[in-house]
């Protein structure tokens, strides 16, 4: 019997007979696997294919995730390849229009898009929205990743590239891959995951040259003060870890830190 598409039935020979003349078994090929015996289905990739009555729970098996994460990949890399040097701006979604961080974040993302930087944010309220403002006000690239939540944000009005994506760490590789830098604005614990996640990396030297700036150094000073007084006193990370990352109140420092770390290493 021959299937259709890669699957062919045919009748090999039982290696393990007793009888002098071996037995003839049902033999299947799916691509390159081999089935024998009770293996042997009826159906062919073609039919499951086209047969629109069957069940559905295959869209949720994790084979099936491989395809969608591999989509999401391939979705992420083909809509930002061409994006023109980019930096990357994180901050709290809770951060209110009247405050003075939301007025920083404009400011950054204006002063970035007009030094020539798309500015990438996770494309949500708050702080996010401000420098997307600020970039999109600025006539720059606003770019924004969204991601699937239980609590639907979607993207904000400002900006004008977006992306969402169902995983995290899909996402994540879009905000390091496509950006020279990280801008962190006061924020919470999604902010904090994508500090950490991008210290970790330019300390293993999974990324080289990637300037990370905190921006408010009353906000970040505390937990810069904690990772000195305690994380590195106690030996869990080094005092050269603290060189891993800028703090900063000013705009002009944000724009000199990401210049030099575009310049050869003998020039800065």
């Amino acid at each position: 019997m021959t299937g259709t598409g890669d699957e062919n039935t045919t009748y090999g020979t039982d290696e393990h007979s007793d009888s002098p003349e071996k037995k003839s078994v049902p033999e299947k090929r799916k691509g390159p696997v081999l089935l024998r015996r009770d293996q042997v289905g009826t159906g062919t990739t073609d039919q499951r294919l086209l047969d629109t009555t069957g069940p559905t729970d295959w869209l949720h098996t994790d084979p099936w995730r491989v395809w969608r994460i591999t989509s999401e990949f391939v979705e992420g890399f083909g809509a930002l390849a061409e994006l023109p040097p980019a930096i990357s701006v994180f901050g709290s979604a809770r951060t209110p229009v009247d405050s003075p961080e939301y007025a920083a974040g404009v400011a950054i993302g204006r002063a970035l898009a007009e030094a020539g930087y798309a500015v990438i944010t996770g494309g949500g309220p708050g702080a996010m929205e401000a420098a997307n403002r600020g970039a999109s006000e600025a006539g720059g690239l606003s770019v924004g990743l969204g991601i699937e939540l239980p609590f639907e944000q979607g993207l904000n009005e400002f900006v004008d590239l977006g992306l969402n994506f169902r995983y995290f760490f899909v996402r994540k590789t879009m905000f390091v891959k496509y950006a020279q830098g990280f801008v962190v604005l006061p924020g919470g614990l999604g902010t904090l995951d994508e500090l950490f996640e991008a210290l970790t990396l330019v300390q293993t030297g999974k990324v080289t040259r990637f300037p990370v700036i905190l921006f408010g150094s009353a906000y970040w000073g505390g937990l810069v003060d904690w990772l000195r007084d305690t994380l590195i006193a106690q030996g869990k990370a080094k005092p050269s870890d603290l060189e891993l990352f800028h703090v900063t109140d000013e705009i002009d420092d944000v724009l000199k830190i990401l210049a030099d770390s575009r310049r050869p290493a003998d020039e800065v």
